[in-house]
């Protein structure tokens, strides 16, 4: 068996880059859903949903009205993309739909559910070791830097 890669889908994909945009934003400068969706280029529909989820987990607040819109509820610098993207997707690594230390396995296959820690471990370091701010300001931490720069890492 060959893992071939982790799925980031389209909804954590947008909800990460729709709050890399509200990076600058503020209760004083709220961003429109339609400049998000059209400086990202993220479908509008499925970017008000993600809002909305965002909103209901306090990622981003709202303000309705014409001098309304989105900005970060927390400050950029603070805000960790592992937060952004569990907020839309729930736990990070899940087997089957189970939270990794919910499995048990038994004989040979004992210990598989310390390697599914481990990646659940490895995807939090790099997730939450990266910030909106950092992304947005396109200064990655040197930890994530370095692991870009093994061939292995783009292929």
């Amino acid at each position: 068996m060959t893992i071939t890669a982790v799925h980031v889908t389209a909804k954590a994909d947008y909800a990460v880059r729709a709050v890399v945009e509200l990076a600058g934003s503020s209760q004083s400068a709220p961003r429109k859903v339609d400049d998000i969706a059209q400086a990202q280029e993220i479908p509008v529909s499925f970017l008000e949903n993600i809002l909305t989820q965002l909103r209901s987990a306090g990622v981003v607040r709202s303000q309705r009205g014409p001098e309304g819109g989105y900005w970060l509820a927390t400050p950029a610098e603070e805000l960790d993309l592992a937060h952004v993207i569990r907020a839309v997707e729930g736990p990070l690594v899940g087997v089957r739909g189970q939270r990794p230390e919910e499995l048990e396995y038994t004989g040979s296959a004992e210990s598989l559910q310390k390697v599914w820690i481990a990646l659940r471990a490895n995807l939090r370091k790099v997730l939450e070791t990266v910030t909106v701010a950092d992304v947005a300001e396109g200064r990655l931490p040197k930890d994530v830097t370095a692991l870009t720069k093994a061939d292995s890492a783009w292929h």
